[in-house]
């Protein structure tokens, strides 16, 4: 979950790392740090703290280099301190390295080191992985190539490591399991990251390592090998973003600039793909599997946070209109219950990154037993997507702000779209629904254009119940994970107690909580379940409870009993929760910003979940 940065070529190395940091902070913000290598040979710098706390402590210094590796944490071994920073150093100092991920058997192998008298100066599990890799180099009178190799054969976990030589201030060394790595390639340097904002600046040809691959970077080569030693082929691809697309473009924050990109982050999703006119929906990245998926026994839906949201309203999708039975599992929980998994399952990975750690491990378990397995992700080339035997990618763009906002509508959007092929394909929907719902998605992105408009409308709710303490929203139906959805997005960003239910279990515990200074969020817009919210709400009324209520357009109803109404365009209920989550992302970002908290990096929280 941290964010690993690295250049080795001609340039001032130095700020390009420092400036690849602050693009990569979303993954971590605990602390950060660099190793330069120079003509006084190698020098580690590192603070506790957000990158900016880093350069300040640099001002004035020597970081005059070619080489150089630079790393911003979130911290799993050890707490938050300027000695537990990244990078760490080998006992004799000769050796820096960066690590994303962790390992799991770092203790018996700290034991085993603390016997032959090594020192340690933190708590992680990085510093015992270097000082173990530097006594295999001592021992076996080995090169730190053939040291790593034999090091990463022992360890149990996942890594990507970055290793810099003050013997061999030309090459870095790097190696990946389980955690993301990229490598641009320039003309005589290189550049290596977590994921390729902090490459795209300088150049667009890259190359994804795959797991168990060991990478020996010179400034003017680039050699790939596998943990056997074996000489691989790098496969180079050409980005295909922008860097306004990883700048706030005028906004004052990524997270209220990625609300705002959703008309056309949803209109992506769905370009090429849903033409409404010819009636036509083409997904490609299914075309070959779509006839095992119309044929499946089941489907389950694997995912993690805001995707396992995206999930459940797949669920509603796919049942209504496939009639296949759907299972929505947390991926933390999917492969240790043992699952019942086998051939003519489908197994459906839902992740942003496409390097979730717990998703990864879940699709792997699944695939061994034979499933079919179609992956929903956000980033090309990412380790899902390579996983998957099929899927579909969601084109939103990157995702800075660690709150997913634009990523979750455009899993919508394309969940939607598989459920709709599927359905084509197996024909349990008739040719009148299909079109009208081809309709539907063709025009929602205008309808999200039209209810950001309610931008400032939002704000002011937000100044009204900003100082609760306590927040509960419900809904039904298609609108209940809308509702999980929100109270997610406020604990995240406000760091406020919100709960999210059903609103028909309500009555099953959650309304002891209710009181006049208790706000309650009703996704209320108007499908097959409105005469029963209603009811609800008027249950919430009788007993003071304040309603923040999302209406349909035109509801004459509900305004009529709420505290506070937020109107969105009418939309057919399978895609409403597009629409309806609008307002959930809208006030839960005011509510943090009034607060005056960080909504781009909130406390405790890093964007890629790359460890179990």
């Amino acid at each position: 979950m941290c964010g690993i940065v690295a250049y080795i070529g001609q340039r001032e190395a130095y700020p390009i790392v420092l400036k690849g940091l602050k693009r990569l902070e979303y993954r971590g913000y605990d602390s950060a740090g660099v190793a330069l290598l120079n003509g006084s040979g190698l020098k580690v710098f590192k603070k506790k703290g957000k990158v900016a706390e880093l350069e300040d402590h640099l001002t004035g210094k020597d970081v005059r280099s070619h080489v150089a590796i630079g790393h911003t944490r979130w911290a799993t071994h050890g707490e938050p301190s300027d000695r537990n920073s990244h990078p760490h150093a080998s006992g004799n100092g000769k050796l820096a390295m960066i690590h994303n991920g962790i390992i799991e058997n770092y203790s018996q192998l700290k034991q085993e080191l603390l016997k032959k008298g090594h020192v340690f100066k933190s708590d992680t599990d990085t510093e015992v992985l270097i000082h173990f890799i530097e006594e295999i180099q001592q021992s076996n009178q080995c090169g730190l190539e053939e040291a790593l190799r034999i090091a990463l054969k022992r360890v149990v976990g996942a890594y990507v490591i970055v290793l810099v030589d003050e013997d061999n201030p030309d090459t870095l060394i790097a190696a990946r399991k389980g955690s993301p790595l990229v490598i641009g390639v320039g003309k005589g340097e290189h550049f290596l990251a977590s994921d390729a904002s902090p490459i795209v600046e300088y150049t667009k040809e890259v190359v994804f390592v795959n797991d168990y691959e060991i990478a020996i970077i010179k400034a003017d080569e680039l050699i790939l090998k596998n943990i056997s030693n074996e000489r691989q082929t790098p496969y180079i691809q050409k980005l295909d973003i922008e860097l306004a697309a990883i700048e706030k473009g005028g906004y004052d924050h990524f997270m209220l600039k990625e609300i705002f990109e959703q008309p056309q982050t949803i209109f992506d999703s769905l370009r090429g793909r849903l033409d409404a006119k010819k009636g036509t929906l083409t997904l490609g990245g299914i075309r070959e599997h779509a006839a095992l998926l119309a044929q499946a026994k089941r489907i389950i839906i694997v995912a993690c946070g805001t995707s396992w949201h995206a999930g459940l309203i797949a669920e509603y999708v796919i049942e209504e209109l496939c009639r296949i039975p759907v299972e929505v599992e947390y991926a933390s929980e999917f492969r240790y219950r043992n699952p019942v998994v086998g051939e003519g399952d489908v197994i459906i990975a839902v992740s942003q990154s496409g390097e979730t750690a717990d998703t990864l491990v879940a699709m792997e378990a699944a695939k061994e037993k034979g499933a079919i397995i179609l992956g929903v992700c956000n980033v090309v080339g990412s380790s899902i997507a390579r996983l998957s035997h099929a899927g579909a990618y969601t084109h939103a763009g990157p995702e800075i702000g660690v709150a997913s906002t634009k990523a979750f509508t455009a899993q919508l959007a394309v969940l939607c779209l598989i459920g709709l092929r599927v359905a084509q394909e197996k024909g349990s929907i008739t040719q009148q629904r299909f079109q009208h719902l081809l309709d539907e998605l063709d025009t929602i992105s205008e309808k999200v254009a039209v209810t950001l408009k309610l931008n400032d409308q939002i704000k002011t709710i937000a100044d009204k119940y900003k100082d609760a303490r306590d927040f509960l929203y419900l809904g039904r139906g298609y609108n209940f994970p809308v509702a999980l959805e929100g109270a997610l997005k406020l604990k995240e960003i406000s760091y406020i107690h919100a709960e999210g239910y059903p609103a028909a279990e309500m009555k099953h515990g959650p309304i002891a909580l209710v009181d006049e200074n208790l706000p309650v969020v009703f996704v209320a817009t108007h499908d097959s379940y409105y005469e029963k919210v209603v009811s609800n709400i008027q249950e919430i009324k009788a007993r003071k409870g304040k309603v923040i209520a999302v209406v349909t357009e035109g509801d004459q109803t509900i305004p009529a009993m709420a505290d506070d109404v937020i109107e969105v365009p009418a939309a057919d209920e399978l895609v409403a929760p597009i629409l309806s989550v609008i307002p959930m992302q809208l006030l839960a970002y005011h509510i943090g910003v009034l607060k005056g908290f960080d909504v781009d990096k909130p406390r405790n929280l890093a964007k890629s979940v790359t460890v179990e």
